[in-house]
């Protein structure tokens, strides 16, 4: 039986004289076919972690979106509850205490607050009322300034609307009127003040 010389399993002619030149041909081969699946050993690896990576970014954007969605409807909440606070502001507590009625009323309105509050808080979103406390860029907007010589320079002193956070973002920043350092009295010039009529 003849054998097909240009069959792969043939012996070739350099197989059949030189032992040595066919082994370090099958080396250089086997050396090849390692190095490309370890090539694609590592691109497998790489596409899984891609994967991975990807799914870990999709799930937290939808825990985001899922964590967030309400943020522009929570935002106008808010303006509720500050109509809340004004009408209790707006019915000083001599009235309320001269009139039985409008003290039941002023009540209704201080517990619906509360509970509004309450289910507000329970959803993650926090009232930011930071009078006395730093002036922060990132939760207030400083709508004046006044001369202070009691408080250090940036503190709040009035918080003219609160503020809100949705778990932590800031959903409205606090308007707010801060202190700055009193004006140095002018200097007075020699001589002045003084009477040099006598």
């Amino acid at each position: 039986m003849t054998q097909d010389p240009s069959h792969p399993d043939a012996p070739s002619e350099a197989f059949a004289v030189d032992p040595a030149a066919r082994l370090a041909e099958l080396e250089a081969r086997l050396a090849a076919a390692m190095a490309e699946q370890a090539s694609l050993k590592d691109q497998a690896l790489r596409a899984v972690a891609e994967a991975e990576n990807t799914r870990r970014r999709m799930q937290r954007e939808a825990e985001e979106r899922e964590k967030y969605a309400l943020s522009g409807f929570a935002r106008e909440l808010t303006s509720v509850v500050d109509n809340l606070r004004r009408a209790m502001e707006t019915v000083p507590a001599d009235q309320r205490a001269g009139d039985g009625l409008l003290a039941q009323f002023a009540q209704g309105v201080d517990l619906t607050e509360r509970e509004f509050m309450a289910i507000l808080d329970r959803n993650g979103i926090k009232r930011l009322v930071p009078s006395g406390q730093a002036f922060d860029h990132n939760l207030h907007q400083a709508i004046a300034q006044t001369d202070s010589t009691e408080h250090a320079p940036g503190t709040v002193l009035q918080v003219v609307q609160a503020g809100y956070t949705l778990h932590g973002r800031l959903l409205r920043p606090a308007m707010v009127v801060v202190a700055k350092a009193a004006a140095a009295p002018p200097p007075v010039a020699p001589g002045a003040g003084v009477d040099t009529t006598a």
